[in-house]
């Protein structure tokens, strides 16, 4: 392990002291930290977040709440109510890669998911630059839901009855937005239990908020007939329709993302090698059930839907509760919303301070001694935590001055997330074709590999479709193709820096142990 500088508040890998827990719980927790000592590491944080908050960190990052109220206006005036549909395509696709994933972090339950799977299914260099665009995805992830709450924030507090749909001015959603990430960078300062908390409580808010208001939108307050789900409604205009079918896919590629992040956190949960998986693989099932519910509700009560369809509301969920529950009804969900963004960006943060704290403990990273530090009271990386929250600062600035940016930023995001999800499942192809049998208590069995090509060929489709140009040729060429270039200056970039500075050479934690690592886990589990 690297060594790490000392500090008054900070300290390098050393065990947390022992606790209260019964002791089922520390017999739970000591073979949790034999595992990771087989793994080449020691346990610095505390296993506080228990399989429900496992679940919930999972959820509420995915939060399809967030997703549908982000997305719906764009999916619905892209492709008319049929968007609905890439709900489940996209589900479907994102549940192979969460059963793969389940698998590696069975054998793999690491602080740093992502980066730690590649590094050890594949080496440090491929890891290096996986986790370098995952980095810059993740980063802007916080962004862009931090921006897209701005609109339902300011109809929660400036709503009136006469007018209930806000749409944030440029001044307003600046203001919010870093409000936004500010708070939610404190709450994650408090550490490992205040996340947990908020991750249970944006989780409630979650189902209470899709399933009450969607279920009550779907049997009282239903105004359009269920036929409108294959009506485009003059949707793509004289176009072929398909290609406004595939436009509306961000509807689905930007809701499913997220399951992720359930093992970023593994060192800060017990028995991380049965529960992350179950907690990932319900994250994708239980949100596309609750996505479905919230995105049909909005459509069939929309009393206007073909102004939807025309682009003439840009923010019409508002509009869509107040004219079905009033304005103190649609205060109400509208708060709930709230602490689902709240609750979806502390994730984020969390989730993406992990993979560098992880990083930097290799020492991988540059600043390697001041970002493997954990809080000695908190025991959570305060210094990577403050670190990944500046890009996401900036760019709130940046959509400031051009305001049209957003959705194009969400597509990057997208993008190199997507590309990082299948650096690893080809990463864990690779290993299989070389004989690894996962070695974690949770496994796929025969059908495992199966499931990793089909997993590799949806991730491939699904980049493919991210990178396309916007269907606007009207818009610059750079401006059409923001996504694929965005991605290409992170990823190129990233690319020299590993070549010529030699990141991977400076670390000597383990790595492409796959096989070795299965094997003894069996061996000490016959």
């Amino acid at each position: 392990m690297p060594a790490t500088g000392d500090s008054a508040d900070l300290q390098a890998d050393t065990p947390p002291p022992p606790d209260s827990s019964t002791p089922s719980e520390v017999y739970e927790h000591l073979d949790d930290d034999a595992h990771l000592r087989e793994l080449g590491y020691e346990n610095k944080f505390e296993r506080k977040m228990s399989l429900s908050a496992n679940f919930a960190l999972g959820f509420v990052y995915l939060s399809p709440m967030v997703s549908v109220v982000s997305i719906f206006a764009l999916g619905i005036s892209t492709a008319g109510p049929p968007a609905i549909f890439w709900i489940f395509l996209i589900a479907g696709g994102q549940l192979l890669v969460a059963l793969v994933f389940g698998e590696v972090v069975s054998q793999f339950p690491l602080a740093g998911g992502l980066y730690q799977w590649g590094r050890r299914l594949w080496n440090g260099r491929y890891a290096w630059w996986m986790a370098w665009i995952y980095v810059f995805g993740i980063t802007i992830g916080i962004t862009t839901t931090a921006l897209f709450s701005s609109d339902f924030i300011a109809s929660l507090f400036w709503g009136t009855d006469d007018e209930p749909s806000i749409t944030a001015s440029p001044v307003q959603k600046l203001t919010i937005t870093l409000s936004v990430i500010t708070i939610c960078l404190l709450l994650n300062m408090a550490g490992t239990k205040t996340l947990a908390r908020i991750s249970q409580i944006g989780l409630i808010c979650e189902i209470a908020g899709i399933m009450v208001i969607g279920l009550y939108l779907l049997i009282f307050e239903r105004k359009q007939p269920f036929s409108v789900f294959f009506d485009t409604m003059g949707a793509g205009g004289s176009s072929p329709y398909f290609f406004a079918f595939l436009g509306a896919s961000l509807v689905g590629l930007y809701m499913f993302y997220g399951f992720e992040s359930c093992g970023e956190v593994a060192e800060e949960t017990p028995n991380p090698a049965r529960a992350i998986p179950v907690s990932m693989v319900l994250t994708v099932v239980i949100g596309m059930v609750v996505a479905v519910i919230a995105f049909s509700g909005y459509v069939l009560a929309a009393p206007n839907l073909q102004a939807i369809v025309a682009g003439e509301d840009s923010n019409p969920i508002p509009a869509i509760l107040h004219d079905s529950m009033g304005m103190i009804g649609t205060k109400l969900f509208l708060l709930t919303v709230l602490t689902s963004f709240i609750a979806g960006v502390m994730g984020q943060q969390a989730a993406v301070s992990r993979l560098v704290y992880s990083f930097a403990r290799d020492g991988m990273f540059p600043g390697s001694a001041l970002f493997s530090k954990t809080a000695k009271k908190r025991h959570v990386p305060i210094n990577a935590l403050i670190a990944v929250n500046v890009l996401p600062v900036l760019l709130v600035i940046f959509v400031f001055y051009s305001p049209d940016s957003l959705f194009r930023i969400a597509a990057f995001q997208m993008l190199a997330g997507y590309c990082a999800f299948q650096m690893v499942v080809l990463a864990a192809l690779r290993m299989r074709l070389k004989g690894w049998k996962p070695g974690g208590p949770w496994s796929l069995g025969r059908s495992g590999l199966v499931i990793n090509i089909g997993a590799l060929i949806y991730g491939i489709v699904a980049m493919v479709i991210l990178a396309k140009p916007s269907a606007d040729t009207s818009l610059p060429f750079y401006d059409r193709w923001i996504a694929l270039i965005g991605f290409l200056v992170v990823a190129v970039v990233g690319l020299v820096y590993l070549l010529v500075a030699k990141p991977d050479r400076k670390s000597t934690a383990p790595e492409g142990d796959a096989i070795e690592i299965a094997q003894r886990l069996r061996a000490g589990r016959a």
